[in-house]
């Protein structure tokens, strides 16, 4: 089985962390109206609010990396985009109501951690609207869903490189065949080469033969005239 996407587990880190810093927010709040010193707990809260934006500067990265790389598809770094936008909008709501520029209603732990409404029906401040491909949906839901998502890339992935081996494998073939090729051409080139040399050679034998015998038939002309000559100056007048 495949290990999930770190992405996906820094998000699930990220939103609990955000779940955190509203339930500590809450804590503060009550300790300022019974009178207690809310200094210790402020001083968290500064720190969970600068590494809130760190995380969510780190998933912004982590998406821009994937989507510029192609590791996920077009419709999964749309709907990364939206979880962004709804951290970015729940870490502005949570920043405000720290600096006390937003009143914090009355939500129970409960109701923190579902995103129901509060028992007097005030709306919980930390909800944010979900994408319609996520909502109703848990976390372990959300996990599935990217894993098959995963899973449809793994095997596009493999037919992919399925494809590129088998041109690969085409490929060495016909290189292996133009080697054979150029070996039988230049087989046939020196075999040329032979035969046009002993093609030379033979011409010069045939010319060397035409020689000799024009130069015997001369001869031959000669030695009859000879004769003729010779018999006629015996011949009695």
């Amino acid at each position: 089985m495949m290990s999930q996407d770190p992405w996906l587990q820094n998000y699930d880190a990220t939103c609990r962390l955000a779940q955190e810093i509203a339930e500590n927010i809450h804590e503060r709040n009550r300790q300022q109206r019974t009178g207690g010193n809310p200094a210790k707990i402020n001083m968290t809260l500064r720190a969970s609010l600068q590494k809130l934006k760190q995380n969510i500067a780190q998933l912004k990265e982590g998406l821009l990396r994937s989507s510029s790389s192609r590791r996920i598809m077009q419709s999964e770094a749309d709907r990364r985009q939206n979880l962004i936008d709804n951290l970015l909008t729940r870490e502005k709501q949570l920043n405000a109501t720290f600096k006390g520029d937003i009143t914090e209603p009355e939500p129970s732990r409960s109701t923190l951690m579902s995103g129901g409404a509060a028992a007097a029906g005030t709306p919980n401040p930390w909800l944010v609207e979900e994408s319609e491909e996520t909502k109703g949906l848990s976390f372990g839901e959300i996990k599935q869903q990217q894993q098959r998502i995963i899973e449809v890339q793994d095997a596009g992935l493999d037919a992919l490189a399925a494809v590129i081996s088998r041109q690969k494998i085409m490929g060495q073939e016909i290189g292996n065949e133009l080697d054979e090729q150029n070996e039988i051409i230049d087989d046939l080139a020196h075999l040329v080469d032979k035969t046009d040399g002993r093609i030379r050679n033979e011409t010069r034998r045939v010319k060397l033969v035409e020689t000799k015998s024009a130069s015997c038939g001369m001869l031959v002309v000669i030695v009859l005239l000879l004769i003729a000559i010779v018999v006629i100056a015996a011949w009695p007048v």
